[in-house]
């Protein structure tokens, strides 16, 4: 007797680790992520109020830091395949891929060095039970200004505020494309460049 699974409910329980993928631009290492979100009211599809949005946070490897999921983007995978993988091998769980939140660059704590970040929103459809780095990281739901202060990137903040807006103009019928990115400056400001 033959069995036959799926692929689209297969995943791989060991992360890609290495840099030998790694896509770099200008020198900068090119990382993607997700904002995994969900309505506390399961078959809500818009927002009525930010009470009934929920976000989910992971720790950092080592525990200490809480943030949204990312990692490299690499040669054989596009922005948004990249954030998906991402996003399954540290939280653990697969949605609805959103457009574009935006570009940020801001420096790595840990490699001293300039890094080009894309993060996208992610309308959870499943919540895994077993995932690549369950063993390595927690995976938290929490409200929207919860998150805001407890995670530990600035530009990660912003682009939760990005969602949250775009959320917000979407109830009232007026989405609108931001096109821009936010590029950091030495001092910890940024400013919005066209393109």
């Amino acid at each position: 007797m033959e069995a036959f699974v799926s692929q689209d409910k297969v995943v791989a329980m060991v992360s890609r680790t290495g840099r030998e993928l790694q896509r770099y631009r200008k020198g900068r290492r090119q990382v993607v992520g997700c904002i995994p979100y969900r309505y506390k009211n399961d078959v809500q599809t818009s927002l009525e109020s930010l009470e009934e949005l929920q976000v989910l946070i992971i720790t950092s490897k080592k525990g200490k830091a809480m943030l949204f999921p990312k990692g490299g983007w690499e040669l054989d995978e596009s922005k948004k395949e990249a954030a998906v993988r991402e996003t399954i091998e540290e939280a653990g769980v697969r949605g609805i891929v959103e457009g574009k939140l935006g570009k940020w660059s801001f420096k790595s704590k840990t490699y001293d060095t300039f890094y080009e970040g894309y993060m996208f929103p992610l309308l959870v459809q499943e919540q895994l039970e077993f995932w690549p780095e369950q063993h390595v990281r927690q995976r938290i739901w929490m409200s929207i200004s919860e998150a805001k202060e407890v995670c530990q990137h600035w530009w990660m903040k912003e682009a939760l505020e990005r969602l949250v807006n775009r959320l917000t103009a979407q109830k009232y019928g007026r989405v609108k494309q931001v096109v821009g990115s936010v590029h950091s400056i030495e001092d910890g400001k940024f400013d919005l460049s066209m393109g």
